[in-house]
């Protein structure tokens, strides 16, 4: 390898061949690991393998459970279920020293996708509710501006203001169209919340609709939406989206309870 400079470094193949697991796991999840001390010697987590011994041969008789350490207070769930996926794109794993220095840790054996258990889905779907009530929480505010030619209040997003200048400046601002306005994206997990909150208060949703409620990317939108949702092609509801049965399952769950 070759860096900017055209000096070479190289790479550490050492552990090329170690075996590593790629998840995907929930947001509450990947922030509380976050935060764990280094220092703390106790582990983060721990996997329970289960095995059909009389079909010992088959990879769908293995089960695998995580049970998460700690004593995190609110809904998280404490255990999660990791799908494993039989077919996926071959990858390794890379780090880099703070010296610049890159080495691969392995290669990817299983990847997995890790989500609530069975019993801790009411817990989870309280978790979600809550982050999605605070994610629609938008804060109001006026900003003063002070200079030579007077003082201008000019108003942000969602409030009104009153704008005073002087006489020689008076122009009138052309409104900004809706489709002009650049979007930013939300946090992965709190618009896949917000998703779910609204795929519960009807079940099919156009992707022009839910550019609108969520004021996010289309392109962006689709991602999580091919993840999580079915397109219908045909039918009564042809151009529209709706959540896969596993998630639909979860989603009619909670709202039993």
């Amino acid at each position: 390898m070759e860096d900017d400079s055209g000096s070479s470094s190289n790479l550490d193949t050492g552990k090329a061949e170690r075996s590593v697991w790629l998840m995907k796991c929930p947001l509450v999840v990947a922030k509380s690991w976050q935060s764990h001390n280094p220092s703390d010697p106790h582990p983060l987590a721990k996997v329970v393998l289960s095995l059909d011994p009389l079909h010992s041969d088959d990879s769908s008789s293995l089960q695998f459970t995580m049970e998460t350490a700690g004593t995190d207070t609110g809904h998280k769930p404490k255990t999660y279920s990791l799908n494993m996926f039989k077919d996926f794109v071959p990858m390794c794993v890379f780090s880099e020293a703070n010296q610049g220095k890159v080495a691969v840790e392995g290669k990817v054996e299983h990847k997995f996708d890790m989500k609530p258990h069975g019993e801790n889905l009411d817990e989870y779907g309280k978790l979600c509710r809550e982050r999605t009530n605070k994610s629609m929480i938008k804060n109001r505010q006026i900003q003063v501006i002070d200079n030579d030619r007077g003082v201008h209040m000019r108003p942000m997003p969602g409030m009104l203001g009153l704008v005073s200048s002087s006489s020689k400046e008076k122009k009138k601002t052309a409104p900004v169209k809706q489709s002009d306005v650049k979007r930013t994206r939300r946090d992965r997990g709190e618009l896949e919340d917000i998703m779910f909150k609204l795929f519960e208060r009807q079940p099919n949703w156009a992707l022009k609709q839910l550019v609108q409620e969520t004021d996010q990317p289309a392109q962006f939108l689709k991602e999580i939406l091919n993840e999580l949702c079915v397109y219908n092609k045909r039918g009564t509801n042809q151009g529209t989206y709706e959540l896969k049965p596993e998630y639909k399952k979860s989603v009619d769950d909670t709202n039993a309870d």
